[in-house]
């Protein structure tokens, strides 16, 4: 198995290592900014499946930084699938897009035949990479396939989205680290799932004979509150005791609502969402407690030396 990674003055293994796979991956550089070592890369390697995870990420980034984020997330794929038809156009393809694409929905729920209307620079440039995706299919006949996942979380999320940013303060709040949690838009609606259940729906879709767009889903949405909520409950504390809005986390396009139909991956992949919104929040905020607690011990032993 192969990974690409961006050249970055710190380098980070943190996540492989915990999954216990670092051993099993053989880590090379791969620029979606830069179309020659893309090619190359992809020569040498002769992958039979290529993922696209990669991408400038974060909603709220992508409003300081819409050039990179049109750069990275949409035009990076263009780069990435010309690359793929001109080195190797037997690779299947997987285009992560996102349910950040509906924005201002104009159907509940959400499907593959729901028009996009896109509220962000991040996300109209996950539709400009979805919609190159289904171009290069078409025009070409490549296996590309695109996954439209609805907010996918798990303890491996990075701290700056707002599941880690709840449960991690949590946390840290439990165990006497932290005074406040200061959030956004705690209306906001969204469909929370399971990371990895999710990575199972990828990997299954470019094992279809045929290529095509999958949302992936629950079905179910709950607010920012009810993450809130559920997460202070684990650790036995009242939420409304340290919880605080914060107008300067919210932004200019805010996506109220969304809400995924996944019947189609049930129909023709055979999967299904397994862990509970409840579940996975429990599953977030245990994995973040332990990480608390450490930081509690090492703050501890730094006094004691002191």
């Amino acid at each position: 198995m192969i990974g690409g990674f961006r050249r970055a003055s710190m380098f980070k293994l943190d996540r492989l290592h915990a999954l216990d796979i670092a051993e099993d991956v053989e880590l090379v550089p791969f620029d979606l900014t830069d179309e020659g070592n893309m090619q190359r890369v992809i020569n040498a390697t002769g992958p039979d499946e290529l993922y696209n995870l990669a991408a400038q990420s974060h909603v709220g980034v992508s409003f300081e930084q819409p050039v990179a984020t049109a750069d990275i997330t949409g035009v990076g794929v263009v780069r990435l699938l010309e690359s793929i038809r001109q080195v190797s156009p037997e690779t299947r393809f997987y285009q992560a897009s996102s349910s950040e694409m509906f924005g201002n929905v104009r159907a509940m729920p959400q499907d593959e035949s729901t028009p996009f209307c896109p509220r962000s620079p991040y996300a109209v440039a996950k539709v400009y990479a979805h919609w190159t995706t289904v171009n290069y299919r078409e025009a070409y006949g490549m296996h590309a396939s695109a996954g439209i996942l609805f907010n996918h979380e798990s303890p491996f999320r990075g701290v700056e989205f707002v599941t880690r940013k709840i449960t991690l303060g949590v946390a840290r709040i439990k165990y006497g680290l932290q005074n406040k949690l200061k959030l956004g838009n705690l209306a906001a609606k969204r469909d929370w799932g399971y990371a990895k259940e999710y990575v199972e729906a990828i990997w299954m879709m470019l094992q279809q004979p045929k290529p095509d767009d999958f949302v992936i889903a629950t079905g179910e949405n709950h607010s920012v509150q009810d993450f809130v909520e559920a997460a202070f409950e684990d650790v036995g504390l009242d939420w409304e005791q340290y919880v605080e809005t914060d107008p300067t986390l919210l932004r200019p396009g805010d996506v109220g609502l969304l809400l995924g139909e996944p019947s189609k991956a049930r129909q023709k992949l055979g999967w299904a969402p397994k862990t509970s919104f409840r579940e996975l929040v429990s599953l977030m905020v245990e994995a973040d407690l332990r990480r608390a607690a450490f930081e509690a011990q090492r703050d501890q032993f730094k006094v004691r030396i002191s």
